[in-house]
């Protein structure tokens, strides 16, 4: 999962920018976890504590968890999401499903297992059809990657599932790309980063080089390349002093839960 906070931290400096080069800095003073990242770990809190994987219990820790970073930069409708005493989904497009989804394809036993609590993690805000869709297309990436599944079975399988297409290269999208934050716009994309991409470092590089949507763009396809690739340490240790001692400790615990549920 530290490859989705990864992604997010190294993204966040250049989110709006319209980045268009691969060879920029990784880390600035201002690079920063946002709201991928705590809501990637609502997420992954929520898998651990919740017996019954329930929607209510989503929610619950979503908020809580959420209100504590009130400036991790929520987009407006999830932000009313965030702080209303009855919060329900708002038929939404947007990648924010896709953003936080990751701890279920490290987490689920089986494809199916990752689909449904997919679909559960996206349902409770993002309830539009593409909104499921790309939390689910990035759940079974996730998934797919960590039980070994090589890459072109892995775009098999999610251009089949989901339509997306998965036959364009980095460069050939690069040049009229524009900032996307919708699922069907945004989390293509950001797997063929994955899929393009040569070690963990070139597969941020690629998804951030685009100029889109960077922190979440390179939080999906970081949190997919970190199932295949090793987190180099200098990335490790520059993002994980960015965590607050809460946030770190959230995701030491579902990395924990992760090894013990494999054993």
């Amino acid at each position: 999962m530290l490859g989705a906070i990864a992604g997010d931290i190294i993204g966040s400096f250049y989110e709006h920018g319209g980045l268009k080069y691969y060879d920029f800095d990784l880390f600035y003073p201002r690079s920063r976890f946002t709201d991928d990242t705590v809501m990637t770990l609502a997420v992954a809190q929520w898998l651990m504590s919740s017996s019954e994987k329930s929607k209510d219990d989503l929610i619950r820790i979503m908020q809580s968890l959420g209100r504590k970073y009130p400036r991790a930069g929520y987009g407006k409708s999830f932000n009313e999401w965030l702080c209303s005493d009855n919060p329900q989904p708002y038929n939404s497009w947007g990648n924010g499903a896709a953003m936080r989804v990751s701890p279920v394809g490290l987490y689920a036993e089986t494809l199916d297992e990752a689909l449904m609590l997919a679909r559960i993690s996206a349902e409770v805000s993002h309830d539009h059809p593409e909104g499921v869709a790309g939390a689910q297309a990035v759940a079974s990436a996730v998934w797919m990657a960590r039980k070994g599944y090589t890459k072109d079975e892995i775009k098999e399988y999610i251009s089949g599932e989901f339509g997306y297409d998965l036959d364009r290269s980095i460069d050939e999208i690069r040049p009229t790309y524009l900032w996307d934050v919708s699922c069907q716009g945004s989390v293509p994309e950001s797997i063929i980063a994955f899929i393009e991409g040569r070690d963990f470092e070139d597969v941020i590089r690629l998804a951030v080089s685009l100029g889109g949507d960077t922190d979440t763009m390179a939080c999906i396809a970081g949190s997919v390349a970190s199932c295949v690739y090793q987190i180099p340490e200098y990335i490790s240790s520059e993002c994980e002093k960015r965590l607050t001692p809460e946030l770190l400790s959230i995701l030491r615990d579902f990395e924990l839960c992760v090894v013990e549920r494999d054993m």
